[in-house]
């Protein structure tokens, strides 16, 4: 794996305008290595990686990373505070620009293993965590969170959380702005039915103004983003609407939010894939762990159906040149 040196705070906080969610079976790094071509200045992030799997050398390997995909974050799971510091050490040797800790995911699996979501019970386990971390690396610890879980109060136990944590050295939160059910929903269920509360997220860029803040939750559309940012947030983080859509949203992000003069085009986009593709195939990958998470670059476009169909049926079995064949699909209707 190539390192180079980790941006600073000031440039992260810069990307951290906009990021793409860390979201489990989507962001590894051949999504981030797309999304980076959509986009120069977003953060990315992982997808959670257990402490306990890091240090005990089982999941290694979640740590390869392209170095195009700076600045790149990585989220660890856990409550263990030395486990986390030595995970946190391994992220850091590793190059990543930023650690995370997860106090949002409400899977059944996590709760067993004492992290996520049911941490907004323990904000003293988390400062105690994030003070851990913070020691053990030089790199910026960050938190991301829900508004509150099960029956708590949001308006109460949020701004307390925050107040706990910050004081033992986080400057920059992500939240989700949804509330987590710990029984009776599903993880999906989680991203859907609790209602949003966008104003109680802003409410406590009010009161901890020193805080970095990111809202997250419900975002599906660049211009809403940016309506958050002009209304005081310091960044926004979208989840799957940037999976899903990745042309409408990340190809357009470095114009709309970071203010550069940059168009995409979808089949470049396609056709700067092919060199990352190829090498991945001859190392022993295969098409179809890329081809999945290009599905969605013609959503909306003329022959984004055909696109998908033969990437689909296909891309368990065929080499690169089914990737130039799904194109032109794509391409043809264009044409006509």
């Amino acid at each position: 794996m190539l390192t180079r040196p980790t941006a600073s705070s000031q440039n992260l906080h810069h990307a951290a305008r906009l990021s793409v969610a860390p979201m489990m079976d989507w962001t590894d790094r051949h999504c981030r290595y797309l999304h980076r071509l959509l986009c120069q200045n977003a953060l990315l992030y992982t997808e959670m990686v257990t402490a306990p799997a890091l240090v005990r050398g089982r999941a290694l390997h979640l740590l390869d990373y392209h170095p195009a995909e700076h600045p790149v974050a990585l989220q660890l799971g856990g409550s263990d505070p030395a486990e986390l510091a030595e995970a946190a050490k391994l992220g850091a040797e590793a190059g990543y620009d930023e650690i995370n800790l997860n106090v949002g995911c409400p899977s059944d699996r996590v709760q067993s293993g004492r992290f996520g979501a049911v941490l907004m019970r323990e904000p003293g386990l988390v400062a105690e965590c994030c003070a851990a971390m913070r020691s053990a690396v030089d790199i910026e610890v960050t938190v991301k969170c829900r508004i509150g879980v099960d029956d708590q109060i949001p308006e109460q136990i949020l701004p307390e959380f925050l107040a706990r944590v910050s004081a033992a050295g986080i400057g920059r939160f992500i939240i989700h702005a949804r509330k987590a059910w710990l029984e009776g929903l599903s993880p999906k269920e989680n991203r859907d039915i609790p209602p949003l509360d966008y104003a109680l997220v802003l409410q406590m860029k009010g009161l901890f103004p020193a805080l970095h803040l990111s809202i997250n939750g419900g975002v599906t559309a660049l211009e809403q983003a940016q309506n958050f940012l002009d209304s005081g947030m310091d960044g926004v983080m979208i989840g799957r609407a940037a999976y899903h859509q990745p042309t409408d949203l990340l190809a357009n992000a470095d114009a709309v939010i970071f203010g550069q003069d940059r168009a995409i085009n979808p089949v470049n986009i396609v056709h700067q894939m092919m060199p990352y593709i190829h090498a991945h195939i001859e190392n022993g990958g295969r098409l179809n762990q890329i081809t999945r998470h290009m599905l969605g670059l013609f959503t909306g476009r003329p022959g984004a159906r055909g696109w998908r169909r033969v990437l689909s049926e296909r891309a368990h079995c065929d080499g690169p040149e089914l990737v130039l064949e799904a194109l032109q699909r794509v391409i043809e209707p264009e044409a006509a």
